[in-house]
């Protein structure tokens, strides 16, 4: 189940009967929803066997003789292991989450209706081709064949809530991406905050809070000549934390001309919230046709990351700018219509009703204008912001109902050279997205496949008005001028959400980068070394090393110290390597003055943005202790205030607030204390008594900018302050002299039952650098389990 979940179950924690259920007979009677994964089977929609085997760690290889069979196993493992969190994912993009959890999750329900993702997947899946959507409905199969079963009972949180699933439909399965893409697609939340901030700062001002992508830094196709041509053709948040943008993920591809094998060497890190259930299920799959082997979503019939035995690819989040805010003027003078330059035209409406659990059910209308749904009643802060009669459009080519990113996975899934991959990913639309490749034969490349808009003016920043038809989209930048080569020069490709083209690149991709420190550490270690192998790798992945804080701490370290301890802690960070280690106290020290020169510095400008904005955004606080002064001003008092007083009370602040939690000797304290992964189940997890049995919580290093990232929580207040709320939820490792030795791990366990011994387990593993193999070999001692068909 997504970790957003723990956000709206607070009130379930209260139910009396789920204590009953956790001791005694309810806890035996519980234990029986652990599925079978010995003996045999016979599961309806087989046509022939299938072998699911389990090792000790739960992982998974399934052997079918026809890819039919090999889905519907899928679609019965996932349910049986993952059923809850399929079910809320669904839930949750089809807006129905209230039906079971109340009036908690109702904006949310809402959020999803407008946006119409389940509308969405239902005219997706009449599209897709007619491989994809045979592989759809064998999976549907798989999972209603677990659902169908006698015996034990459901999963806890079933038992909680009082209800029974109901069946999986093909479309439920398209759900995932629509999610996914609304998480990674980043640019509405931007606009939307720029047009809250544009109340009380100046366009310069605003400006400032984005620093420009430095000039130095690594561009992922530096050289505009490396751009392939390759046919020849011409809130508040608006979404809950968990689902809200964030920077995602780590790639790199080194040519095996530069590698110790000879053949190409793929590595690539899943930057997501870090939940229980994860969002990742590892197997491996074979067929007399094929072998996949990687990480799935539960729910989808695909393999989302990994290789097929002859390629390997990898994700990360590209950071375009997908999405734009029209701002529309309501007519005064026709009612239901907002004006176009041809006049006032009518609004599209639709009628939503969404169930609420103890509660009236809540109805509404959804308005859509020729831009899209009308997002401005989502959240109040965005109303606030328009001026009387206006309202927002979100323009979006992930609400396209021709979508066939599903279809673009199957042909991935499939695609055995440079060739069959390009042309899987002519149809994959949405998210936007970079994908590293490469193959046994040696050949590596990258593209960035998806729909971006040609726009006819503005560069994307601020949401523009959509009566006088002077922004509309000029069409999408076609797939042959989307970023892409293949086997530069260099013999390496780096994306780590850095910039992907040069400023001279004749399509906008976006008009602001995230920090670019981990693709110049990347950039830094390839440097550093030759002859690579995957132990390098594996290394590397969990580098600590923050190039922010080496570029910060100069300015920091010259504040004057205000006290004696002061003047210690400035000592110890001066002396410090620059490592996020969990065991030092120094990245503790620098996290608590980050955060408290970001309100120091900021908090008095951006006002009730403030908390939407707090960011650990290093060239920012450089950018202002360099050249930005004013900022340093607080101008709620009478005072002028410089940026050295400032910052010492930051410090001073810092101490405080460390010294509350964690003693007063300095030398005792460690980052890991404070920087926690915390997984705890949704429901048992937060019951009085019972619920540390549930939660799974491990002392973590890293920092927001290191290659083995770990984005501590910045703001709020409490014990939760510094935990670890981003990172690498799949970690993996490819070498294509032999891809059966591909290296592995996930955030948690492949389980999301908390009676299973599968949940949670790998949690330390993956802390500690730990990898795993699925070359199938790994099961064939474990637990064997034999699906029969009728």
């Amino acid at each position: 189940m997504p970790g957003w979940l723990i956000w709206t179950l607070g009130g379930l924690a209260a139910l009396g009967g789920l204590l009953v259920l956790a001791v005694g007979g309810g806890y035996l009677w519980l234990r029986g929803s652990i599925p079978q994964i010995e003996g045999q089977i016979t599961v309806a929609g087989l046509e022939a066997p299938v072998e699911v085997r389990r090792d000790s760690d739960g992982l998974v290889t399934i052997r079918a003789e026809n890819d039919h069979d090999a889905t519907l196993a899928l679609g019965y493992v996932h349910a049986q292991d993952r059923l809850a969190q399929m079910d809320f994912m669904r839930r949750m993009g089809a807006g129905r989450l209230s039906e079971l959890l109340g009036e908690s999750t109702a904006d949310l329900d809402r959020m999803m209706r407008t946006l119409g993702f389940y509308r969405l997947v239902e005219e997706n899946l009449r599209h897709l081709s007619a491989d994809a959507l045979r592989a759809a409905e064998a999976y549907t199969e798989g999972v209603n064949a677990f659902l169908a079963e006698p015996g034990g009972p459901l999963p806890v949180e079933f038992q909680v809530l009082g209800y029974t699933p109901e069946p999986w439909r093909p479309a439920d399965s398209l759900m995932w991406g629509r999610l996914m893409a609304l998480q990674l697609s980043t640019n509405w939340s931007d606009e939307a905050l720029r047009l809250r901030l544009s109340k009380h700062l100046t366009p310069e001002q605003i400006a400032f809070l984005w620093p420009p992508y430095p000039d130095d830094a690594p561009v992922a196709l530096g050289d505009l000549a490396a751009v392939q041509d390759l046919d020849a053709e011409p809130p508040g948040r608006i979404l809950p934390w968990a689902w809200a943008p964030k920077d995602a993920s780590n790639s790199w591809v080194i040519s095996g001309a530069l590698t110790a094998s000879g053949k190409p060497i793929l590595a690539n890190d899943l930057h997501l919230a870090p939940t229980t259930p994860g969002q990742w299920y590892l197997v491996r799959i074979e067929t007399p046709g094929h072998v996949l082997a990687g990480a799935t979503a539960p729910g989808v019939p695909f393999l989302i990351a990994g290789h097929n035995g002859h390629i390997a690819w990898a994700f990360t989040s590209t950071h375009s700018d997908s999405q734009d805010l029209f701002v529309e003027r309501i007519s005064k003078d026709v009612p239901g219509s907002y004006e176009t330059p041809e006049g006032p035209w009518s609004f599209e409406f639709r009628e939503e009703t969404v169930q609420i659990r103890d509660a009236d059910p809540l109805r509404f209308a959804v308005r859509s204008t020729r831009h899209g749904p009308v997002v401005s009643g989502l959240r109040s802060q965005l109303a606030r912001a328009l001026p009387e009669g206006h309202a927002l459009a979100l323009s979006w080519p992930a609400l396209r109902s021709d979508d066939l990113t599903g279809d673009a996975i199957y042909k991935l899934n499939r695609a055995r050279d440079w060739q069959g991959f390009i042309d899987a990913m002519r149809n994959f639309h949405s998210p936007h997205q970079n994908i590293l490749y490469a193959d046994r034969q040696g050949t590596i490349g990258f593209i960035a496949p998806g729909r971006l808009p040609i726009r006819s003016s503005s560069d994307g920043r601020f949401p523009v008005d959509g009566w006088t038809g002077s922004h509309e989209w000029n069409g999408e930048i076609p797939f042959e001028a989307l970023p892409q080569t293949v086997d530069p020069p260099s013999g390496r490709i780096i994306v780590a959400n850095n910039k992907i083209v040069p400023d001279d690149f004749p399509h906008l991709i976006a008009a602001d980068w995230p920090n670019p420190n981990r693709a110049r550490r990347i950039e830094q270690l390839l440097n550093g070394a030759d002859n690579y192998d995957t132990g390098q790798q594996m290394a590397w992945q969990q580098d600590v090393l923050s190039l922010g804080a080496e570029s910060l701490l100069p300015l920091l370290l010259d504040t004057p110290a205000a006290s004696e301890r002061a003047q210690r802690a400035i000592e110890m960070l001066s002396a410090w390597d620059r490592r996020m280690e969990r065991d030092r106290p120094e990245p503790l020290i620098y996290h608590a003055w980050l955060r408290a020169a970001n309100r120091a510095l900021l908090a008095d400008e951006l006002g009730p943005e403030f908390a939407a904005f707090q960011r650990a955004d290093t060239d920012l606080l450089g950018a202002i202790l360099t050249e930005g002064e004013s900022w340093c001003d607080d101008i709620e008092t009478d005072l002028r205030e410089d940026c050295d007083g400032q910052l010492a009370n930051a410090l001073e602040a810092a101490l405080d607030e460390l010294e509350d939690r964690f003693g007063r000797d300095m030398n005792a304290w460690r980052w890991g204390a404070a920087h926690l992964v915390r997984l705890q189940h949704p429901v048992l997890g937060r019951v009085p008594l019972i619920g540390a049995l549930f939660t799974r919580s491990v002392e973590t290093g890293g920092g927001s900018d290191t290659l083995n990232r770990g984005a501590a929580r910045l703001g709020g207040s409490g014990p939760g302050v510094f935990e670890n709320r981003h990172g690498p939820t799949f970690r993996a490792i490819y070498d294509l002299a032999d891809l059966d030795s591909s290296l592995f791990m996930i955030t948690g366990g492949q389980s999301g039952n908390p009676l299973s011994p599968f949940y949670g387990s790998l949690v330390e593993a993956w802390r500690d650098g730990l990898y795993l193999k699925l070359d199938g070999q790994q099961t064939e001692a474990a637990h064997r389990l034999l699906l029969l068909p009728e």
